[in-house]
């Protein structure tokens, strides 16, 4: 099954994996920008945006397989430059590993923690925040379209700056989170990134200062290799892009250069 992708320019390709409850439209604030230099694919992961969950017994392997099936159909046969956030950086760490990748650029990645050491805090958000848009979808979108509260609930989940977020993007987070088939069964499967230490293509990492939701347990340096460049961007939340759309796209850029 290939994924359901959004491609725009042109160049070198560059791939884009979006975090998890989200879709390829997490990348809206940056793709244009990106595909000023690059080929840019942004794809939605198996039981997100439009991309039909995985059938049958889920695993790690399946997502590379499929990632990696996905890549060809798009004429991609070699290692690829590929940038994902939260979930979608776990993943990307997952496809180094793999040898799928030829650089990479991980914005708040899962997967540099094991999972009996993650925080208390971190389920409970997720558990509230869906339900919240599956049980009441309408009153959230009314909330979330008033700046002021758009801050507040966005504030730990997704961006410390969530008035910059237009009110059209918060009613596709809904959407996006509501209709996420692959959510339990995928958030079950992030774990520690095993063997990081031992890739040697270029790998650059970005937590940002505003990140609440990934704080220090989940942010395991010594499991990357040492060339790995380490980077704390100011004003930046978990999901960035909205925060610092020309900060994200040039940390990718640079990045996967």
């Amino acid at each position: 099954m290939s994924w359901h992708c959004l491609e725009r320019g042109h160049g070198r390709p560059l791939v884009l994996l979006h975090g998890i409850g989200m879709s390829h439209t997490a990348w809206s604030p940056v793709i244009e920008r990106l595909a000023e230099q690059r080929r840019v694919l942004a794809f939605d992961i198996p039981g997100f945006g439009r991309t039909p969950p995985l059938t049958g017994q889920a695993s790690l392997s399946r997502l590379l397989d499929g990632l990696r099936d996905s890549l060809a159909a798009h004429g991609i046969h070699e290692p690829v430059a590929i940038a994902g956030n939260s979930m979608g950086g776990w993943l990307t760490l997952a496809a180094a590993r793999a040898g799928l990748a030829s650089s990479v650029a991980a914005i708040s990645p899962a997967g540099l923690c094991p999972s009996d050491a993650v925080p208390a805090h971190i389920a409970p958000i997720f558990d509230i925040t869906r339900w919240s848009v599956r049980n009441l979808p309408g009153l959230s979108k009314a909330l979330l379209s008033i700046a002021p509260v758009r801050s507040l609930a966005l504030a730990v989940p997704v961006s410390v700056r969530g008035h910059r977020i237009p009110a059209e993007a918060t009613s596709g987070f809904v959407d996006d989170m509501r209709n996420a088939p692959g959510f339990d069964t995928t958030y079950n499967l992030i774990d520690e990134v095993d063997g990081l230490d031992a890739v040697t293509i270029p790998m650059s990492i970005a937590f940002g200062r505003n990140d609440w939701i990934l704080t220090g347990p989940m942010r395991s340096r010594s499991l990357l290799p040492a060339q790995a460049r380490w980077l704390e961007p100011r004003g930046w939340g978990h999901v960035p892009m909205w925060d610092d759309p020309q900060g994200v796209a040039d940390f990718i850029l640079d990045s996967t250069a």
